[in-house]
């Protein structure tokens, strides 16, 4: 009789056991990814200028994804910019990237190479279209700049585009009307402390650490785009229409600014991908980049902009699968 309860014992003893590692491997399968293997391989991020805030943001965003993705190895590779940025990715020569939405949509509507495989990731921060000029300059507005020499941006940058837009809506020809300098963030303030610019033309987060470092050193001040040339920069269709008038706040360039707002010209930045692109890597790379908002922020003040919220809207592109499928994964 003993033997019997003794053997019963056991057998419910197993039975309580079995169901709670059934109960326990349930619960490993909702909370974790067993599904999906963890990403691997590699993959090439293209950034920017070295100054620039592209590559500052991607530096320290890298070390991060090295966290989050550690059998991932992950490549940084410097660019001219937002044009350059969507060509590397649409053609595979990168995996994803930094955009401006108005490179973006000129992109897309050029039918270029890939273009239909551009997908987007995060709406992240905005640029701000900067006009540095000396302080004693006489250069007051866009239409000032006549027989000047400016620095417009290399030629796959962003800036490059919205600058001859702007001067354009100036009624400036772009080619003929100024001296234009193919030069980047890199060099163009070196060049107007030394007199070889008059003036040029930087599209990036606030603030950038290249033109805040030159008012440090040099009597800069920022020529006003007014909310008139935006609406003649509009007029224009297309594209355009991802430029609104924005107004850079007085303490941006302090020693630039003199306590004084500025207006200006704003367009939003996306993190692109591909349809090419793994739909965990880009889950998990979506992931961090609003994870680390914070933490990046604090160093590259424009990712403390990036918000959950609207990070969501990345037009002119589709969402990919995998960004979709984290967003959804963080909805209340």
């Amino acid at each position: 009789m003993l033997q019997a309860l003794s053997r019963i014992g056991r057998r419910r003893v197993l039975q309580a056991c079995a169901a709670v590692a059934v109960v326990l491997g349930l619960l490993l399968w909702w909370l974790l990814p067993l599904g999906q293997p963890a990403p691997t391989g590699t993959l090439t991020f293209s950034t920017g200028v070295r100054s620039g805030v592209y590559q500052r943001y991607g530096e320290r965003l890298k070390g991060d994804l090295a966290t989050d993705l550690p059998e991932v190895s992950i490549r940084l590779r410097t660019s001219e910019g937002s044009q350059q940025n969507i060509a590397r990715v649409a053609t595979g020569k990168a995996d994803f990237t930094i955009a401006t939405a108005d490179a973006l949509a000129t992109y897309l509507h050029s039918g270029k190479p890939g273009a239909d495989r551009l997908r987007g990731c995060v709406r992240l921060y905005d640029d701000y279209i900067q006009l540095v000029v000396p302080r004693d300059s006489g250069v007051r507005k866009v239409a000032d700049l006549r027989g000047k020499r400016v620095g417009v941006g290399q030629r796959g940058s962003g800036v490059r585009l919205v600058a001859d837009r702007l001067m354009t809506a100036a009624g400036l020809d772009p080619s003929d009307d100024v001296k234009p300098v193919p030069s980047g963030i890199d060099t163009m303030p070196e060049q107007l402390e030394d007199g070889r610019l008059d003036a040029f033309f930087w599209s990036g987060g606030l603030p950038t650490s290249a033109v805040q470092e030159l008012s440090d050193r040099f009597a800069i001040r920022l020529v006003p785009l007014e909310a008139s040339l935006v609406k003649e920069l509009q007029a224009a269709g297309g594209s355009a229409r991802y430029y609104r008038s924005a107004v850079m706040p007085a303490d941006a360039y302090r020693n630039a600014q003199q306590d004084q707002a500025v207006p200006t010209v704003a367009v939003a930045n996306v993190l692109v991908t591909t349809d090419r692109s793994d739909p965990a890597l880009t889950e998990a790379f979506t992931r961090t980049v609003i994870d680390s908002r914070d933490r990046i922020g604090r160093e590259v003040h424009a990712a403390q902009l990036v918000d959950l919220r609207t990070a969501i809207y990345t037009d002119p592109l589709p969402l990919h699968e995998g960004a979709s499928r984290y967003y959804r994964s963080v909805k209340p």
